[in-house]
């Protein structure tokens, strides 16, 4: 139960909080939340990406306190959005979280598309197999507390009863026009088991619903660009205030690109986030987008 002296104060997964009453944890045992810590860190997202609109006003906090953000995507069926997994580092990124890319189903698909995408940013990754061992993964979870998004239908609650069986997390199946069906519908934070012969904290997992769009109307225009480090040395010539748009006059963004300093492809989903912000765009349609030059472009 929540104090009434927190007024509308919410409480989500990963709060640290101060209790009275019964803590035993056993059945029937009542407890109050009295008092709500300061957060380390709060990932958020919101319906839409243009903050004039009431959904794009609609802040919702995914996860508090969370250390590491594990982007999971399939590699194959569905197939991997790289306009997804851009959204989700801007979150991460403006959240002061650190990024980890998970990508599942490799048995599939090879994973140098995605990869080759991303080869700027030495962004850390994993490969999942149904067959392999998550040796790796859980050294990269170890000591952490981790929140995994990712659509429907790429294997997140499978990959997390692989790591915490006693979790039970539902598991769908991937309908024939290759999208995920909602199995987790809400999020949960779960203690990831002591690994055999490795000593300390073996780190949480929070496993959140899987999701179709992720707003960032409550990121700055300016801010996004953090999401795409590869592109900021390009900016070094833009004129000030230069917001970066394809028909911004004198964005240096475009001659980077021509003289090969960055991937057209990292410019080309930057400005679709930009054109989003304007409502230019509709993010809760764009997972069935797709860019004729890019077939893993879609959201």
């Amino acid at each position: 139960m929540r104090a009434r002296e927190l007024g509308r104060k919410s409480v989500v997964v990963g709060d640290r909080v101060g209790l009275v009453g019964d803590t035993s944890g056993a059945a029937g045992a009542l407890a109050r939340i009295v008092r709500i810590a300061e957060r380390r860190s709060v990932l958020r997202r919101t319906a839409e990406d243009d903050a004039t609109t009431a959904e794009g006003r609609l802040e919702r906090v995914v996860v508090a306190n969370a250390d590491q953000l594990v982007i999971v995507s399939a590699l194959a069926d569905p197939p991997p959005r790289t306009g997804f997994i851009d959204r989700c580092l801007v979150a991460a990124y403006d959240a002061g979280i650190e990024p980890l890319l998970c990508l599942t189903k490799a048995d599939l698909a090879g994973p140098e598309q995605v990869l080759g995408y991303y080869t700027e940013l030495e962004l850390p990754y994993v490969l999942v197999r149904p067959d392999s061992d998550l040796d790796a993964l859980r050294a990269l979870l170890s000591g952490r507390v981790s929140v995994m998004v990712g659509h429907s239908g790429v294997g997140k609650s499978t990959l997390v009863n692989r790591l915490v069986p006693e979790a039970a997390r539902a598991v769908g199946v991937v309908s024939a026009i290759g999208r995920g069906r909602h199995t987790s519908t809400s999020a949960v934070a779960l203690r990831l088991p002591p690994a055999p012969g490795v000593d300390g904290d073996p780190g949480w997992i929070i496993d959140t619903p899987g999701v179709r769009s992720f707003g960032l109307a409550h990121v700055s225009a300016e801010s996004l660009l953090h999401g795409f480090a590869d592109l900021v040395e390009a900016t070094v010539d833009c004129p000030p205030n230069c917001p970066h748009t394809a028909d911004a006059a004198d964005c240096a963004l475009d001659a980077g690109v021509a003289a090969g300093k960055a991937d057209p492809r990292r410019l080309a989903s930057y400005r679709r986030l930009l054109s989003s912000r304007s409502g230019e765009g509709d993010p809760r349609g764009e997972a069935d987008q797709r860019n004729p030059g890019d077939p893993l472009a879609g959201s």
